[in-house]
């Protein structure tokens, strides 16, 4: 017969000594059936009385939390102390109003994919936590704190590295910790590559909209096409950027819906990623065309509806390279 325990007399204490009362859930009073704690770990009960159970260890050692709940929560704090640095970076330079009508320069699809992954991380059945854990979590922790925003990004990277790499995880698990190291490619290290070969990425765009135009290019400066002065290509208006997030689209999808990898799926990435570089050199084009179409073009409605374009076709392309899983699941 299987009782709850709060069946029994008030004082649960008694009957499990060294097990705080919040752990205890339900016993299964044949002797020798399992003990149920709120952290769905489950131990054998070799002995009770009225007086004292007593519980076969090591399946119980009544942690308080468990491993999902700690890698959860971890990056949880990671993710959004990252967020909120950006948010707070984009009030200081462009002010509350103007921010928020940018979305704090935060695009939706680095949104999507902290949720997705933090989800599918909440969902892994991996309960036990590990000796290497707390000194990685110290190690987070730190990181975290440290007046430095990116850092924040740095630790979500070498967290879902370690969840990856070196230990033993489920698949859901594994899913969200790759979904998690790919955010961190438009948040981090694309912003330190630009850091690092921000000229060299500028030319290269540059180039592109010059010959378009069939216009002069000195570096990342270029001539209108009507001659009326100079164009400065900058590094909000680059192409890598937004090649990131369409890497990032395409991983968090794929990872979301179980999408199985497949050589193809190179074409598809790749695919996403040369539509975003055409739609930003089109733009850039046109905004070379005279200094009246800049002045259109680089505009807060201007840079709304490319916005919007590029993710529409990010997510398009996305989609229709996981339609199998996505149709699956419908």
């Amino acid at each position: 017969m299987r009782k709850s325990i709060r069946a029994i007399k008030s004082n649960r204490e008694s009957y499990c000594e060294g097990l705080p009362s919040a752990l205890i859930r339900s016993i299964d009073f044949n002797g020798c059936g399992p003990f149920y704690l709120s952290s769905d770990r489950v131990c054998d009960v070799v002995e009770w009385d009225h007086r004292r159970i007593l519980l076969a260890p090591p399946n119980c050692d009544g942690q308080l939390m468990r491993r999902t709940e700690l890698l959860v929560g971890l990056f949880v704090l990671g993710c959004a102390n990252g967020l909120i640095s950006q948010i707070r970076f984009s009030v200081h330079e462009l002010g509350w109003q103007k921010a928020l009508l940018e979305l704090f320069d935060i695009s939706a699809i680095v949104i999507v994919a902290c949720v997705s992954g933090v989800a599918l991380v909440a969902r892994t059945a991996t309960n036990e936590t590990r000796p290497a854990d707390l000194p990685v979590a110290i190690a987070f922790l730190v990181l975290v704190v440290l007046p430095v925003s990116q850092l924040s990004w740095l630790a979500v990277a070498l967290l879902s590295t370690y969840i990856i790499v070196f230990t033993e995880i489920d698949d859901a698990g594994r899913r969200g910790a790759i979904i998690l190291f790919a955010i961190t490619v438009p948040m981090l290290w694309s912003r330190l590559l630009f850091h690092a070969f921000g000229n060299f990425i500028l030319n290269i765009d540059a180039r592109l909209v010059a010959a378009i135009l069939g216009t002069r290019q000195a570096g990342s400066t270029l001539e209108f096409a009507d001659h009326s002065g100079d164009l400065v290509i900058l590094p909000a208006c680059s192409s890598l950027a937004n090649m990131s997030l369409a890497f990032l689209c395409w991983v968090a999808a794929s990872q979301t819906v179980g999408h199985k990898w497949r050589p193809e799926d190179i074409i598809w990435c790749a695919f996403a990623c040369a539509s975003v570089i055409a739609i930003n050199v089109s733009r850039l084009s046109l905004m070379g065309l005279s200094q009246g179409s800049y002045i259109t073009i680089h505009s807060q409605l201007g840079d709304q509806i490319t916005g919007m374009l590029m993710l529409a076709t990010i997510v398009g392309i996305t989609l229709l390279g996981i339609r199998r899983e996505v149709l699956a699941r419908t």
